[in-house]
């Protein structure tokens, strides 16, 4: 396993990182998600990622309690907050009040002192962005968490942010988690090159679409039944378009040719970016997990690139 530092910070993560959104908490047995996030650490990934709303609240708890089992200094946990953890007016957004009650709940779900990562999860348009900088800074100041980061802000947003902590003396963005893979290249045009600038890095979701670049999904063909896509209670938000499945199969001679399997090239492609710095995973068996781990130092050459781009539609011959 690989290690990048998180945009212009001294902290280390894994190239890959295990996630848990729709998994662990939920869908996945306790039992197998523990042998998941255990064997993620013995193959050297040392990033994982959760939040609050993941299951409501169960998603942390069951991170935690596998995580235990391990010295804390020796992974990085990142948790979030935004989305309604109740009913009530204030049980959402990014309001002093909502942050420091979810802070306090996450930590005493997951078992720790502190959050290295403690992530805005949407931008929240009903709070203004000096009293969530503010709030966030306190947390730090008093040791519970260590390091702030984003998900899913638009560049406008980050810039603002950046300036604003910047003028204000706190403690800045060190990370934006957003939405990228072959198929979903937005934040290209904009957000990366900001980020480059101010030093975030980028922890990135969804690296194989959803499963959908592993190549599991047929055009023409029904999903797996065993997979995201045939379980009507998921929360699969990729299209099986089958002109983009079949686009997505003529990328399996690349992956041959590099030895690798369509997961791992789809990862690879990912940590092209130098902005990158880790890609989350997600796995419901730990073969899973050793699979996407060796991505973790995959260099794809130039010809790959533009043999991928050809492939995809995104270049032509």
């Amino acid at each position: 396993m690989e290690y990048r530092n998180l945009g212009r910070s001294g902290l280390k993560v894994s190239e890959i990182g295990l996630g848990s959104w729709l998994t662990y908490g939920a869908a996945t047995p306790e039992e197998d998600a523990i042998k998941c996030i255990h064997r993620a650490y013995e193959l050297g990934i040392n990033f994982f990622d959760t939040a609050n709303v993941y299951a409501r609240g169960e998603s942390e708890r069951v991170v935690g309690k596998a995580l235990s089992a391990f010295p804390r200094d020796s992974y990085v946990l990142a948790t979030k907050v935004f989305f309604p953890m109740g009913e009530g007016p204030n049980d959402r957004g990014l309001s002093a009040k909502h942050i420091y009650e979810q802070c306090n709940a996450s930590l005493k779900r997951l078992g720790t002192d502190y959050i290295d990562l403690y992530q805005c999860h949407r931008y929240d348009p009903s709070t203004p962005l000096e009293e969530t900088l503010r709030a966030l800074d306190r947390l730090v100041q008093q040791g519970k968490v260590l390091y702030v980061g984003v998900s899913e802000w638009s560049a406008v947003q980050i810039c603002d942010a950046v300036h604003m902590a910047r003028a204000l003396n706190l403690n800045r963005i060190v990370s934006n988690q957003p939405y990228y893979n072959m198929l979903g290249r937005g934040i290209e045009r904009e957000v990366i090159p900001l980020c480059e600038r101010e030093g975030i890095g980028q922890v990135v979701f969804s690296p194989l679409a959803q499963g959908v670049l592993t190549g599991k999904y047929l055009p023409g063909q029904p999903p797996p039944p065993d997979s995201r896509a045939a379980d009507d209670q998921s929360n699969m938000f990729m299209r099986l378009d089958d002109q983009v499945l079949e686009r997505v199969q003529r990328l399996k001679p690349i992956a041959e040719r590099r030895g690798l399997t369509m997961a791992q090239l789809a990862l690879a492609w990912c940590l092209r970016q130098p902005n990158v710095s880790s890609v989350i995973i997600g796995a419901k068996r730990p073969s899973q997990v050793e699979e996407n781990a060796a991505a973790s130092g995959v260099k794809l050459a130039e010809e790959d690139l533009r043999d991928i781009d050809i492939a995809l539609g995104f270049q032509t011959e």
